[in-house]
């Protein structure tokens, strides 16, 4: 039923704690988003999963063996792509799907069938010679997850896959990420997209280390967020996020673009008091005045700062 069951698992270096004392499990299938600001932990808890690196505590079993012991067959079973290393730029996009089948033991029929399925998948087709260094984002994004999949894993992680790749490049890359979750494969992805999140069917947080929430979108924005939330536009919107800094109805706020999201505390009784907050203020004027439900991003900004206390 788990392709991932992640128990205890702690990570430290000397003094430093990097991983603390996180549990949890990942469905056969699931799309499942390891969400986290950076240094929070989630790349070095990914290097322990793919057993690239060993844990202080805990264990772990990907794809049913323990990341402590079985690190070599865990490797074997995998599909890995990095943020910052998963493909070859001095190499032609030929060569590099070469390579990476041969590291995972393919040759033959067996690697040729899985390189046309690449170059379809990657839009490559009749441009196997191309230098990888001179492909476009999302192309060369949509390639390096085919090499890592080449082997047909049934598990796969994803470190912040789409970093700097243009919004429509980000959409068609997650449409890829369905496609294999159809196929039964296993996707565990971190991103700082929180919209990218939506697309999960499970999500977790951590923050320094320890994990601080976990569901899906819509119980997150139920079980963590129950006071109401509103988006005011106004003039001199610094000034104005001060003040409701300061007022008593109001719990935590923060800037979305040229408004600010703020969340009522318990003192709250009707949007008549938001306006009153800013009554007689010199250069402010409250030009839109919402309820709103919460974005993931208000849920993850209202958890670290909830953390922080």
């Amino acid at each position: 039923m788990y392709s991932i069951e992640v128990n205890n698992l702690n990570k430290t270096f000397g003094n430093f704690v990097a991983v603390n004392d996180i549990s949890f499990k990942v469905k056969a299938g699931e799309i499942f988003g390891f969400l986290g600001a950076n240094g929070a932990g989630k790349s070095t808890t990914i290097k322990m999963l793919c057993g690239l690196l060993s844990p202080t505590g805990g264990d772990a079993l990907v794809g049913g063996y323990s990341i402590k012991n079985q690190s070599d067959l865990v490797k074997q079973n995998i599909g890995y792509m990095s943020q910052k290393f998963s493909l070859y730029n001095d190499l032609t996009v030929e060569e590099n799907i070469r390579f990476f089948g041969g590291v995972y033991g393919l040759e033959g029929k067996g690697l040729n069938t899985r390189m046309q399925w690449i170059l379809k998948t990657a839009n490559l087709i009749g441009k196997e010679n191309l230098l990888t260094a001179s492909l476009p984002g999302g192309i060369k994004q949509r390639l390096a997850l085919g090499t890592a999949v080449i082997h047909k894993p049934k598990i796969v992680f994803l470190d912040e896959p789409t970093s700097g790749v243009d919004p429509i490049s980000r959409r068609s890359f997650w449409d890829l990420i369905n496609e294999l979750s159809e196929e039964g494969i296993t996707v565990l992805v971190t991103t700082h997209y929180l919209e990218e999140a939506e697309y999960c069917g499970n999500i977790i947080l951590i923050n320094a280390g320890k994990l601080i929430a976990e569901g899906n979108s819509k119980i997150l924005k139920s079980k963590y967020l129950q006071n109401p939330i509103y988006e005011v536009e106004c003039t001199n919107v610094v000034e104005a996020m001060e003040l409701f800094d300061k007022s008593e109805i109001v719990d935590e706020t923060s800037i979305f673009g040229n408004s600010i999201h703020i969340i009522m505390s318990d003192k709250f009784k009707n949007h008549n008091e938001i306006y009153n907050v800013l009554k007689n203020q010199s250069g402010i004027t409250i030009t839109k005045l919402v309820k709103i439900t919460p974005t993931l991003e208000d849920v993850f900004i209202h958890l670290l700062e909830k953390d922080k206390k």
